[in-house]
């Protein structure tokens, strides 16, 4: 699609939001003074401006470049406005719905009154657009948050697994799960090293990480090389890539820059010392006993993102393992290809979907947009006897910050049934 094709269709949604946002605006703040109405109304329509020109700006002139720091952080508060602001516009539907439907009533029935008659203090107009003006208030203030405390309130879940199959040598063998770390995202290292630190606690005896290193260039991990290449476990460290890592959504001068991105990339995981397994697979030893861990390249089976693993090529030789582990990033290929096809494979770990940084965890309760794309889309899941472990990321990507659906470390023990 043209670029000012999608600038046109993206200006008008978002001009009718904020248009109809602001009848409620209009409503709540309707007894003020006409200058304070005319401030209220500046203030409004300038966070609007500034949102189309920082959008508009780096289209325009391509060569332009937001620092680093602005462009993360105030990108996520003019996105919090916006999403803010489209909740809120709910309630203003609400009030235009029944507006409606009595019109037609009064259209076909002369008795039935365009408005209702409201012996209340308030009418049923300035209720709903106070609720709308306040229900956007709470998303905002919960995005603030977010961004200030959850992106960055690193958690650890800790999970159990028992494999029928898995040797005697490898009972009690604990595996670290990081994913999409999105180093791109971070503006320091500060964070990072605080993650680093509990990564290691963990006393893990195998770290695997399943992929989203960078947003989109390999420059973004320039200055967390040192920090990352901290962690450590007796067994290794193992990586796979993620949809991000071939710079995919960057524009590129050419193809093979695009190419030297991807290599620059893959020799950041050997300078930390990890393993990337690109379609093929590795012996795990314990002693003399041996599982067989795979890793693929990123492979999506929704919202079109890329094929690139080559699980074939990568099972090829690993069927003698008794224990087969799986990193691929994508849980979308668990449930299409791996639980349907490669039946022998144990656990896969993935992560990807990041719960959409957005949602509620409570016990007993769990609900994320997330849930809508992917049927996998955080913790451990099963069929038959097999397992697919969704890792909720340890970065943010968009908006920068996480509300719910906080920062994983990931702790699985494999023990024999």
């Amino acid at each position: 699609m043209p670029f000012i094709t999608r600038i046109v269709i993206f200006s008008s949604i978002a001009l009718l939001i904020d248009w109809y946002f602001y009848q409620a605006i209009l409503t709540v703040f309707k007894e003020n003074t006409p200058a304070q109405k005319v401030l209220i109304a500046n203030i409004y329509w300038s966070i609007t401006v500034i949102t189309f020109l920082f959008f508009l700006i780096p289209g325009v002139f391509p060569s332009f470049h937001w620092p680093h720091y602005f462009r993360i952080y105030f990108l996520g508060i003019l996105g919090m406005f916006f999403f803010s602001k489209l909740i809120g516009s709910l309630f203003i539907v609400v009030d235009d719905v029944i507006r409606i439907f009595r019109w037609i009533a009064s259209y076909f029935n002369s008795s039935v009154p365009l408005t209702p008659i409201n012996n209340h203090s308030i009418s049923r107009l300035q209720f709903l657009n106070r609720m709308a003006v306040g229900m956007a208030v709470i998303p905002f203030l919960a995005f603030v948050y977010g961004m200030v405390k959850g992106a960055f309130d690193y958690k650890i879940h800790k999970i159990k697994i028992a494999l029928p199959n898995l040797p005697e040598a490898f009972n009690g063998l604990k595996i670290v799960q990081i994913s999409d770390i999105h180093s791109g995202s971070f503006v320091s290292t500060d964070h990072l090293k605080q993650a680093v630190k509990l990564i290691n606690e963990q006393q893990a005896d195998v770290v695997f990480f399943t992929g989203d290193l960078v947003n989109d260039r390999a420059v973004e991990m320039d200055m967390h090389i040192e920090t990352l290449s901290g962690i450590n476990a007796p067994m290794g460290v193992y990586s796979t890539l993620g949809n991000h890592d071939y710079g995919d959504y960057a524009k590129w001068d050419s193809i093979d820059e695009k190419r030297k991105n991807l290599e620059s990339l893959k020799g950041v995981h050997a300078k930390m010392g990890w393993k990337l397994l690109m379609n093929e697979h590795v012996a795990l030893k314990r002693g003399d006993a041996e599982i067989a861990l795979i890793g693929i390249e990123n492979w999506g089976a929704n919202l079109n993102f890329p094929k690139y693993g080559d699980l074939k090529k990568a099972y090829a030789g690993a069927e003698k393992y008794p224990v087969k582990l799986l990193l691929s990033h994508d849980p979308s290929h668990w449930n299409t290809q791996v639980k349907e096809e490669y039946k022998e494979i144990d656990i896969t770990f993935s992560g990807h979907t990041h719960g959409f940084q957005f949602g509620i965890e409570i016990p007993g309760f769990r609900w994320s947009p997330s849930q809508y794309v992917y049927k996998q889309w955080a913790g451990l899941y099963k069929h038959q006897s097999q397992y697919v472990y969704v890792n909720r990321g340890l970065g943010f990507i968009g908006y920068p910050g996480r509300v719910g659906i906080l920062p994983e470390i990931t702790v699985m023990e494999l023990v024999k049934a």
